[in-house]
Formats: C-alpha cells, structure tokens, sequence
C-alpha cells in the first residue's frame, strides 16, 4: 500500500501536521474557485515542508496528453505547457501503478525517461510525483510533483505530507466539477454554467487584456514614483501568469478532439452516443433505437475503441462538450 493511503491518522510529525492543519483551514476558506491560487499556495506549503526546486501540476488529456498549467523553477514561474507522453516515463508509470512515485524507486530513471521539466540544463536529484484521483481513487486524472536539485531531501514524512496536499487538491477540483454538474441538473438559469466553448474562450481574453491594458496604463501614470511603479509592474506580471494557467486550463475543454472523435462514429453509432448523455441504460437504449441488446453492446464496444475511453460516462463527457460546440 502507498505511503498515506493507509486508515487512520496521517503518520506525519508534529511541526508537519501543525502547517498542514493550517493549509487545510486556508484551501478551504480561500481557494475552492481559484484554481492559480490554490497551486501557488500548494507549492508555497510544500516548501515549508522540505527543499522543492520545481513543483508542477499536470492534467492527463485524451489519450496520451499531459497539460500543465502550472509550474514553477527555481522560484521562477514556468511557462504552461502540453507533452505527448510514452511508453516508458512517468506518467505512464503513475497510470499503471497507481500510486505515489519517488525517486528513490529507481534513481529517477522513470523520471529521466520522460520530458524533462524546469531548468533542463539540471537533473532532479530526488522527487515524488503524487497522482491526482476523482471519485474515491477510480479516475486518475493528473499529479502534483515536487523535485529537487539536491539528492535525499524526501523522507517518508514528507512524502505523506505531500499526498496529503495533492488530496486537497484533488477534493477541491472533483468539488467543484460536482457543484457545477448540481447545478446542470435545475432548469436553465443565466446562473447555470454550460460546456466551455470557443465564444467562452475569446471572451475571458477579451477580459484579462483589458485588465492587463489598465494596470500597464496605472504604472505608466504613476510616473517618478518608482516603488510604486515596481508594484504595479509585479502585479501585471502576475496577473498574465494567472492568464497563462487559466488558458491551458480552458484548453483542456475547448479542443478539436470531440468533434473528430463524433464524426468519425457512423449515424447508428452517433444516436447511441449522443443518449448516452441523456445517461441512458442498455435496456433504455435498445427501447428507444429500436435495436437490440446485443446490437446496443456492439456500438458501445465500437464507440468505446473509437474514443480511446474507459467508459460510457467519459464518452457521455465528450459527446456533451461536441453538441455544445
């Protein structure tokens, strides 16, 4: 069993657990909607904990993508970014174990196998990359790493403090995928939220420039006042940041995918798929298409190889985000 996953309390010392009793009440209070927050408070506990040169945070996507949205080096923000990940590196492991790497596995090779992340002129000396899972442990969907230029610097206190943050973390995101599902189910509403579109995109842009535009023109303005000016200029910076991480964020929504995936299902295949939203049964299915049950598990079969998913609920999640395109 991984280290953390275990019933009981977390086996972490007393200083670790004060700091992690505070982060608690503080994720709670501060960051459930505020994703960039949330990840910079995240890696600022965690540096608390123990030496962390690069930390980052990674969003599997279709098949064989990771997003990150967020990373930083060396206390410098790391621009977000997108890898196609293989056979051999670490994603591909945290898929196949499921469960917490540490560098000490192996010596990083796992690690080293991969793309290389924060400053590639160096190797991590020592890491722990903590997977990411929605609906108690079934549905891994991303990791939270913590890596450091200095070899021995995670101990198995350290390590469990870490799986412990990636689970607020992880509570904080499904949460909010839940509300936001809640409140799909009440008739339509200005206030209901629908599938991120394209129009959704452009508008959030459109948004964030015109901040950034008025903050640039606020620093410009203050003229001789230099520490002033020096403070508006950190805030423009860290609000293009927070622009950065918010986009590659979208981009996991908003992408050509599911309509490609749609269209390449025949019309039988595509009315099967698209009452699978409506979260029909087989039974429900075969009564509705007028087919039968065996006909209705072959189209599943086939849907289901065609999108390259696990299951009737994640291609539901796809079809969802094509038909609101």
């Amino acid at each position: 069993m991984p280290i953390g996953k275990s019933e009981g309390a977390l086996r972490v010392d007393a200083e670790t657990a004060i700091i992690l009793r505070e982060a608690f009440h503080k994720i709670e209070a501060l960051y459930r909607t505020d994703h960039h927050g949330l990840y910079d408070y995240v890696r600022a506990v965690a540096c608390k904990l123990a030496r962390v040169d690069t930390f980052y945070i990674g969003f599997l996507h279709g098949s064989n993508r990771v997003r990150y949205p967020y990373g930083y080096d060396s206390g410098k923000f790391d621009d977000p970014a997108t890898h196609t990940y293989g056979p051999n590196g670490q994603t591909a492991w945290l898929l196949k174990h499921r469960q917490t790497y540490r560098f000490a596995y192996d010596n990083g090779d796992i690690l080293n196998a991969g793309v290389p992340c924060g400053d590639v002129s160096k190797r991590s000396r020592d890491a722990v990359t903590v997977p990411l899972f929605r609906k108690s442990g079934e549905q891994l969907f991303g990791m939270v790493s913590m890596q450091s230029y200095e070899s021995g610097c995670y101990d198995d206190n350290a390590v469990r403090a870490f799986e412990w943050l990636a689970g607020m973390v992880s509570r904080v995101l499904t949460r909010e995928a839940e509300d936001r599902n809640a409140l799909r189910l009440l008739p339509a509403g200005d206030d209901v939220p629908s599938v991120l579109t394209s129009d959704h995109v452009m508008e959030y842009l459109s948004n964030r420039i015109a901040s950034l535009r008025t903050m640039a023109a606020d620093a410009l303005d203050a003229g001789e006042m230099a520490a002033e000016v020096r403070e508006r200029l950190a805030g423009l910076i860290r609000t293009a940041e927070q622009t950065q991480s918010e986009l590659i964020e979208m981009m996991l929504d908003v992408d050509e995918g599911p309509e490609r995936r749609f269209a390449s299902l025949t019309p039988a295949q595509q009315g099967v798929a698209v009452l699978l939203v409506e979260g029909y049964d087989n039974d429900q299915l075969a009564t509705e298409l007028g087919i039968s049950l065996n006909t209705v598990k072959s189209h599943l079969s086939t849907i289901l190889r065609k999108y390259e998913l696990d299951s009737r609920a994640q291609v539901a999640d796809d079809v969802r985000r094509y038909l609101a395109r």
